[in-house]
């Protein structure tokens, strides 16, 4: 083992009794830890103050500074609380996690199983989506989350394994591709699910779209692969009803991704992300800089 590899091992050995406490504790105190925690990255830290308030001038220009301040601070508070739900993510039960994040019209998911095609999931960095995995609890198709790789090899081991417990499995962005072309041969009906709303690198963007009025490069896999492998289309809207409360609900968008002309479900997919967003900004991940590449 290299001596970089020694210091991540024993990072983790460090950080790892302490996630696991901090997942132990009651909601109330959770929830207190994580106001503390906000008066700490954002009032002392002011860790991506600036990229969040450059991206709210741009996304949200109609409104005064004033008003994009109160988002602003409340976008840091849910940011804090999503990390401490994350974390609790390690040892909450599953009849917890599914009294707290609620599936308003499962019935919509449940149709197009019985179509017996595999579904490509939209869903954008809003509210609540590490507790999506609790949609594992109504699926009987294969469930494989799509996500960025941890560049420390035990806390993406971590990660795997708290995902594991709802049955979801995680996979790379360089693995989606090898994966869906092996459950397609073998004929093994799978639910993929891409958060498909942040920037891609510039070098593959194949198109642009105007998103919250800028026009930037956007993720087109999702629709790309519905169309190869004959998938069906869904989006899953995620709204915060209260503190660690959440509900869901999807629509479709397309049960015939082949007969849709190119960039129209991804097209569609950014305008209801736009939709959330403009209903209650503050539960968006405005520490991404999503605007990092845009056309004047």
């Amino acid at each position: 083992m290299s001596k970089y590899s020694s210091m991540r091992f024993l990072l983790y050995l460090i950080v790892y009794p302490f996630l696991w406490c901090i997942s132990m504790l009651p909601f109330s105190i959770l929830y207190l830890l994580s106001d503390f925690i906000y008066l700490i990255i954002y009032h002392i830290i002011g860790y991506r103050k600036k990229t969040v308030r450059e991206n709210l001038a741009l996304a949200l220009p109609h409104l005064s500074d004033q008003e994009r301040l109160v988002i602003e601070k409340k976008s840091f508070q849910h940011l804090c609380d999503m990390f401490l739900e994350m974390i609790k993510t390690i040892t909450i039960s599953k009849k917890e996690i599914n009294k707290r994040f609620v599936f308003t019209n499962l019935e919509v998911y449940k149709n197009l199983e019985k179509q017996e095609k595999s579904i490509a999931m939209m869903l954008a960095h809003y509210a609540s989506y590490e507790w999506v995995i609790s949609m594992n609890a109504y699926v009987t198709f294969s469930a494989f989350a799509i996500y960025k790789k941890i560049n420390n090899p035990y806390f993406d081991k971590l990660v795997r394994t708290i995902r594991s417990r709802f049955k979801a499995t995680l996979i790379s962005n360089k693995e989606t591709i090898p994966v869906i072309i092996r459950n397609n041969k073998s004929k093994i009906m799978s639910i993929y699910g891409f958060a498909s709303d942040q920037s891609p690198k510039i070098s593959s963007a194949y198109h642009w779209q105007l998103f919250m009025g800028i026009e930037v490069p956007v993720h087109t896999g999702a629709e790309m692969l519905a169309k190869r492998y004959d998938m069906n289309v869904i989006f899953l809207k995620v709204k915060k009803v209260k503190r660690g409360f959440y509900e869901a609900s999807f629509e479709i968008l397309s049960e015939n991704a082949s007969a849709v002309t190119n960039y129209e479900i991804t097209d569609q997919f950014l305008k209801l992300v736009e939709q959330q967003i403009y209903e209650t900004p503050e539960y968006y991940l405005w520490t991404h800089k999503r605007w990092k590449h845009r056309r004047k």
